[in-house]
């Protein structure tokens, strides 16, 4: 019994695997459906931000722990000046959402008003640190769960659950933004309430006499810096708080996806932000509050180390200790808050889902990446965006071992980058507005406006200087290195687009007829694929028509000839002579030279193809015919017929139809044959004629 590969049916099943991984198509009418209520935009857009509170407090208590326990006090003001920069910021961006409501956000800003190098800029700042908060995201998540249950073998295969849950994130994504919305809502906000709650208790334990107390507090921090006196503190300082800074990431998401929310956008948009940042401040400064009180020490292997703590123990993370301290370490609160965090710094990679899949569609409209990024797919979301982040987010954990405190040095400075970029843009807008403005109130509010973006553009700046002093060392001279090679792919990338747009212009005088159209049929025996070829060429009416044969094996070629006198074929066969058995190179040279004697005529070259439907008869039929349409292709003047003649296996077996009388003795040019030209396969075979 013959085998016959399921092709239809293992299309078919691949499709129902599709739908039932991201869902039925969509059409394009209901775009609308997909918007976003302010409810379902905050879990989307904002996790990132709300989950960093998560890591914010635990890396500034990471880097004071290097002058020791008695730094760790200053972690208040540390957190106090990361506070009031992402008002300032989220302030700053507020005003984008309005000024800008189509979205693009940092790159729309610098487009407008700073020019086309700065924008990109910006853009290659913020594409290469949404692929670090995937990462960084992913693998502070896993992390969490490996400290809530102190597994070896978690923390042995991080890798593998940080790629698993990035996929996992990928298809969520890919079913829509409405529905990755509804999925991440309640994760998103159970942790506010979770960690709202947490503060209250602890608080509440605090004020009424009910010491709260880390597990970490016993064990004495062996400083890695042991004199921390005047600039040595100042560098300590500024390197706590640029690692502080980590709370702003994702702040920018809001203003990349104004076109996501429901009318009115730019209102909602803003609204938006304001509960964010209310919400982030909240519960950053209350965290850190808690540390301090509890007493909270935690270091790593290259910030000190925790005298008396057992080697092979795994330190729980900061938010883990606190919710020990105030729940208990066996208690459901417990065991609730770290689920919870674990699934919001999860979650907040989907902040990153959204905002690169529009800033790259965006970026391939204006021709700066591939068109295909620009293309919704059909679930009306940019999935080629989702997938090339989600592979490069992939490839990133698996470099850095998904250790969180090594990919969190790369993180953050793409993020003021684009902050700066994004607020002295918007400088440059309202003294724009300010020369055609003259009604004296709204002047009065464009000079407000200005003073807070001026702001923000000039404190991300400063943090911006800090954190590549602090962080260039520790890795970030990485993302230093990608910025600017992104920034040229994308330069190469619309130089390609704007040569070919001018290389396909239309000429003034139009397009020149060509003089001759010559036919070549290429030929390797007399069967039905050769005898359609030749009727459809024929159909055409070209003003000449030649049947083509390369001589590889003289007695198969004197045979051809006498089938064809037999048959009376009325085309002429032009036999080439092969010194090397090669097919490719004599026919190249017989087109070359039909093209050199005409060179203003156009040469059809006709390839006879078999459409096979078994997965062995591929491996049965040569493949040289297709090295030959691939070089023809290059051919200036040639054009490529394909004539596919659809074998039985090709359709499981069934018959096919007649092909009709074949080629019908009249001289070119005469009369159409009887026979209508084949339907091209959606299955390309092997050509017919080698």
């Amino acid at each position: 019994m013959q085998f016959t590969f399921p092709w239809r049916c293992i299309e078919g099943v691949l499709d129902i695997a599709k739908r039932a991984l991201v869902g039925r198509p969509m059409g394009s009418e209901r775009l609308g459906d997909t918007l976003l209520p302010k409810r379902l935009a905050l879990p989307v857009f904002c996790s990132d931000p709300l989950s960093s509170v998560a890591y914010a407090t635990q890396e500034i208590v990471l880097v004071l722990a290097l002058g020791g326990a008695v730094l760790l006090h200053l972690a208040w003001w540390v957190a106090a000046a990361v506070a009031l920069l992402l008002v300032i910021v989220v302030a700053s961006y507020r005003q984008t959402c309005h000024a800008y409501p189509g979205g693009g956000g940092a790159y729309a800003v610098s487009r407008a008003n700073l020019g086309r190098d700065a924008a990109l800029i910006a853009a290659s700042a913020l594409l290469v640190d949404y692929v670090l908060t995937v990462a960084v995201s992913v693998a502070a998540g896993v992390d969490n769960i490996a400290s809530a249950f102190t597994s070896p073998w978690l923390h042995q295969h991080e890798v593998l659950i940080s790629i698993v849950l990035i996929a996992l994130l990928a298809v969520m994504n890919l079913r829509g933004v409405k529905e990755s919305g509804r999925a991440f809502a309640i994760p998103t906000y159970g942790f506010v309430a979770v960690v709202m709650i947490m503060l209250g208790i602890g608080l509440f334990k605090t004020i009424f006499g009910h010491g709260l107390v880390a597990e970490s507090a016993k064990y004495p921090i062996a400083p890695s810096v042991t004199h921390t006196g005047g600039i040595l503190l100042l560098l300590l300082l500024l390197r706590a708080f640029a690692s502080g800074c980590t709370a702003l990431t994702g702040v920018e998401a809001v203003s990349n996806g104004v076109p996501s929310f429901r009318k009115p956008k730019a209102k909602n948009a803003a609204s938006t932000l304001l509960i964010m940042g209310t919400l982030a401040i909240v519960m950053f400064i209350g965290i850190t509050a808690l540390a301090i009180i509890s007493h909270v020490h935690f270091t790593d292997a290259d910030n000190g180390r925790l005298i008396g703590f057992p080697k092979d123990a795994i330190q729980p993370t900061v938010i883990a200790q606190l919710g020990t301290a105030v729940f208990g370490g066996s208690s459901v609160g417990f065991y609730v808050l770290q689920g919870l965090t674990a699934a919001i710094l999860i979650l907040a990679a989907n902040t990153a889902f959204n905002g690169f899949p529009i800033l790259a569609s965006i970026l391939g409209q204006d021709g700066y990446l591939p068109k295909q990024f620009s293309r919704r797919g059909d679930r009306l979301v940019f999935s080629n965006g989702v997938m090339l982040l989600s592979l490069l987010a992939c490839l990133l954990i698996w470099a850095f071992d998904a250790s969180t405190t090594r990919l969190i040095q790369l993180y953050i400075i793409g993020v003021f980058v684009s902050f700066t970029l994004s607020q002295a843009g918007m400088v440059v807008h309202w003294r724009r507005a300010l020369t055609v403005e003259r009604d004296p109130v709204q002047r009065r509010h464009i000079h407000r406006r200005r003073a807070i973006n001026l702001t923000g553009a000039l404190a991300t700046a400063l943090v911006l200087v800090i954190v590549l002093i602090t962080k260039f060392t520790h890795g970030a001279w990485i993302v230093v290195i990608a910025m600017p090679l992104v920034f040229l792919l994308m330069r190469a990338v619309h130089k390609h687009y704007t040569r070919v747009a001018a290389e396909l212009e239309p000429d003034p005088a139009g397009m020149v007829l060509p003089s001759r159209i010559h036919a070549v049929v290429l030929v390797s025996k007399l069967h039905k694929p050769t005898l359609r070829a030749l009727a459809f060429a024929r159909a055409t009416h070209p003003d000449s028509l030649t049947a083509l044969t390369v001589s590889t094996n003289e007695g198969d070629v004197r045979e051809l000839q006498r089938l064809w006198a037999e048959r009376d074929v009325p085309v002429p066969l032009t036999v080439l002579e092969s010194k090397y058995r090669d097919i490719t190179g004599p026919v190249l040279d017989y087109v070359e030279g039909v093209r050199r004697d005409s060179p203003r005529d156009v040469v059809v070259v006709y390839l006879p193809e078999y459409v096979v439907g078994h997965w062995w008869e591929h491996l049965l039929h040569n493949q040289s015919a297709l090295r030959l349409k691939a070089r023809l292709l290059f051919q200036p003047g040639v054009m490529v017929t394909n004539g596919p003649w659809q074998l039985r296996s090709s359709s499981g077996g069934e018959p096919r139809p007649a092909p009709g009388p074949g080629v019908s003795p009249h001289p070119a040019g005469a009369g159409r044959d009887s026979e209508p030209p084949a339907d091209v396969s959606e299955h390309r075979g092997e050509p017919a004629h080698v």
